[in-house]
């Protein structure tokens, strides 16, 4: 007999690679049998943004007082002074400025929601995109054998029953930071509901049997034990139009992949479907060449995620004390320009915390003047925090998980007093 928790466990409700309107035959004879009540407990939820390719953070968040800074980047630097500048930073506290193409922050940063950490990274310094990426997701640094991901292991720590929406990745595959034996789903669109399973073997093997074999197998105990929460949240899903769905409170989100991402999430949210870990990507962050200054390849990228969270953000409305959204790259870039107008791997960058529980409005970390002596390698912005000390900080604060040794099993570091206590 299969029993509840290891059923959710197995793949949330295995559903795999099927359309909103081809919930399972048996699921949704199920879910029309019961009362669409309330549904989950309200919890807090947590959404991450995972910027693969590695954020330049001195352009992102420019300490544009170095002058160390100005003459390693002739022709990328750029400065808060305003006197003959059409595109100035956005001057935050006299020493950093934000690229003006994030003004959107601007004013979060000043209502103190808006935390941003500098000189954060791996203590790992491979500049490899796939292992920086890898060790990232796992949170495990120097163990590349880790089977589980960070966040997986951070849902397992939550302490309550399931939903099987919990952790929900808006990508077309299910994220590193996934994989593990707690239920997770990658959602590719919500109109499609195509789901993925890569990297949650139990919840494949599940998915391998047909959905009547799987019925027949846990009928017994699933109806009755199972409780109307999983088939609630089927049955929301399947009726609701999401393609019909319009943002609140004037929200306009760009259209791309990480607007349409943080779109869903924010409908997944007001849906009440038991979502507590989110996740979403942004692609394009690796300029080696022609990077750009206000406008370019790395004003676009900027533009967009800037842009996406603000719109998030807006469209929350009432909800936003429950959540809290944080950025995270592999790794940064070289202080210094390369020859084609762009910068190579480094390795630290700077992340974004937003939050109503954020100790926000500071660049926290520790950034030494950009000298030659100061650079690790001779060549990158060091690692002064341990991204370990965030991550562990965010989930402690916003999500009440306090057991380090589980969710980052290698680390004894301290937090840096990015969230409010």
């Amino acid at each position: 007999m299969t029993s509840r928790r290891a059923f959710i466990k197995a793949g949330g409700l295995a559903l795999f690679g099927i359309g909103i309107g081809g919930v399972p035959n048996f699921m949704a004879r199920a879910a029309g049998s019961r009362k669409a009540t309330g549904l989950y407990k309200k919890n807090k939820i947590m959404v991450c943004i995972f910027q693969r390719g590695a954020m330049d953070g001195l352009m992102a968040v420019t300490p544009f007082t170095d002058e160390y800074l100005k003459a390693a980047r002739p022709g990328l630097f750029m400065t808060a002074a305003t006197q003959g500048n059409n595109n100035p930073l956005i001057d935050l506290d006299g020493r950093f400025g934000l690229h003006p193409a994030m003004s959107s922050f601007a004013p979060l940063f000043k209502e103190n929601r808006l935390a941003i950490v500098h000189g954060i990274g791996s203590p790992n310094n491979t500049r490899s995109h796939f292992d920086a990426q890898d060790y990232m997701e796992s949170g495990t640094p120097f163990n590349k054998g880790t089977a589980s991901g960070w966040l997986n292991r951070a849902a397992g720590l939550l302490g309550h029953d399931a939903s099987p929406f919990r952790s929900v990745s808006l990508t077309s595959s299910l994220p590193r930071s996934f994989y593990g034996d707690n239920a997770a789903i990658a959602i590719s669109n919500l109109r499609d509901f195509s789901i993925q399973m890569k990297g949650n073997p139990m919840a494949a093997n599940m998915a391998a049997k047909s959905f009547e074999e799987l019925y027949d197998q846990t009928s017994s105990s699933l109806l009755k034990e199972t409780g109307k929460e999983s088939f609630d949240a089927v049955k929301m899903l399947q009726k609701t139009d999401v393609s019909k769905y319009v943002p609140a409170n004037g929200a306009v989100y760009p259209t791309s992949a990480l607007g349409n991402a943080l779109k869903q999430i924010a409908q997944l949210i007001k849906m009440d479907v038991g979502l507590e870990v989110a996740f979403a990507e942004s692609g394009g962050w690796d300029t080696h060449f022609n990077q750009g200054t206000a406008t370019g390849i790395f004003a676009r990228n900027v533009t967009d995620l800037s842009s996406s969270i603000t719109a998030f953000w807006t469209d929350l409305g009432a909800l936003q004390d429950d959540v809290t959204l944080m950025t995270m790259t592999e790794f940064g870039r070289t202080v210094k320009q390369n020859g084609t107008g762009g910068t190579d791997h480094g390795r630290a960058s700077c992340l974004f915390v937003l939050g109503n529980d954020v100790n926000g409005g500071k660049v926290h970390g520790n950034v030494q003047p950009l000298s030659v002596e100061n650079l690790e390698d001779g060549r990158d912005l060091a690692v002064t925090t341990d991204f370990r000390s965030v991550f562990s900080e965010v989930a402690g604060k916003h999500l009440n998980i306090h057991n380090d040794k589980v969710l980052f099993p290698d680390w004894k570091g301290n937090t840096i007093g990015v969230m409010r206590s």
